[in-house]
């Protein structure tokens, strides 16, 4: 799914030619309602599986965080020969006092031979399709095929894009839900009606882990939380831990860890800020791109616990920008603004401070009128 030379050039040549192609959160709305979520998750999922396939390709690092008392405010780059990209996101618990979402993100996808800001594009409901595309592409490598029922622990912004990755692509037929906001789990019952989802709102974690083949936790709360502790699980059960995803903040027993298998995205990046944080440094984890090109095993067999210790990393956006990209510039989507001067003489920056020539002449007329 590597972009072509021909498309490459051509994004190129609108950007010289009308500017940076940009996607609002109204447009992104759009664009998805148009495609259809089972669909964007879909082909985003496949995008970020095409790209971890290729991951000796891109130049990859850890994420650059900015920690406060009340959050993080994080830049995500990452690149390969040929496309770079960035986000930049935020995380803060406490925002929904404000009436501003936990999670905000924008973010760009830029020509490498020339640095040219192709695509600038919000990412805040885009982050939140490719956080669940990647969870789902992760269990359909890790979990046991026969797996049907899903407990979901953590009812925010995120919970519905799950449950909605995991029916189409896992082939999630249950969900048991459990928030301790009971408001939060009324939310995602009332946004999944219709949706063919059987949905069993429970009482406790413990109550919706219950007779779960696959628990998903994504939990907001910056804290080194024991949502899941080791009597819960079963043997065979597959856990995808979306919500630590920063230092100081856990949700699953390291014992949990302990007796598992544990996969990762970027282990340099895990290591500081996943549910592995306190592990030891010698802790064994297997990057899921290993899996995908059969480099590594996944799950050993039907009774194995397995982990995946997903914290977002900067090459699913890489993926999430180029699915957006596309998409709009098919649907004709989005509008192109001046983010970067068009210069007659690329030398002469000083020179597009220069008032335009017609407004120059009428200011002439008007002194030359002025003084008749």
């Amino acid at each position: 799914m590597k972009h072509t030379a021909k498309a490459q050039s051509l994004q190129l040549r609108q950007f010289r030619d009308t500017g940076t192609l940009y996607l609002s959160a109204p447009e992104a709305a759009e664009l998805i309602r148009r495609l259809g979520l089972p669909h964007c998750l879909t082909h985003m999922a496949e995008h970020i599986r095409a790209d971890f396939l290729r991951w000796a390709d891109f130049d990859k690092s850890a994420r650059v965080a900015a920690h406060s008392k009340d959050g993080v405010i994080e830049l995500m780059p990452v690149a390969d020969d040929h496309r770079y990209s960035f986000k930049y996101v935020n995380g803060h618990p406490g925002n929904t006092h404000f009436g501003l979402s936990t999670v905000m993100a924008f973010g760009v996808l830029a020509d490498v031979d020339t640095g040219a800001p192709l695509f600038l594009s919000e990412l805040t409901l885009t982050t939140a399709l490719r956080t669940a595309a990647m969870s789902a592409l992760a269990a359909q490598t890790l979990a046991r095929p026969d797996s049907r029922v899903m407990a979901l622990i953590g009812n925010g912004a995120q919970s519905e894009f799950q449950a909605i990755a995991f029916q189409h692509l896992v082939g999630i037929e249950e969900l048991r839900v459990y928030d301790v906001d009971p408001t939060a789990s009324a939310k995602l019952v009332a946004n999944l009606q219709g949706s063919g989802l059987q949905i069993t709102v429970c009482q406790s974690t413990a109550e919706a882990v219950r007779g779960a083949d696959i628990v998903t936790t994504v939990t907001a709360d910056k804290a080194m939380a024991l949502i899941l502790t080791p009597e819960m699980i079963q043997p065979g059960m597959h856990l995808n831990a979306v919500g630590g995803d920063c230092p100081g903040k856990t949700e699953l027993h390291g014992d949990i860890l302990d007796a598992a298998k544990v996969f990762v995205e970027y282990e340099p990046q895990s290591r500081i800020e996943g549910e592995i944080q306190h592990q030891p440094a010698d802790f064994a984890v297997t990057e899921l791109w290993q899996v995908l090109r059969g480099e590594s095993a996944g799950r050993d067999n039907a009774q194995q616990v397995t982990v995946f210790d997903s914290v977002g990393f900067a090459l699913e956006d890489f993926s999430a920008l180029r699915f957006m990209m596309d998409s709009a510039v098919r649907l004709g989507m989005g509008e192109r603004i001046a983010l970067i001067p068009q210069l007659a003489d690329p030398k002469n920056l000083f020179g597009l401070l220069a008032a335009p020539a017609s407004v120059s002449e009428r200011l002439t007329q008007i002194a030359t009128t002025a003084h008749a």
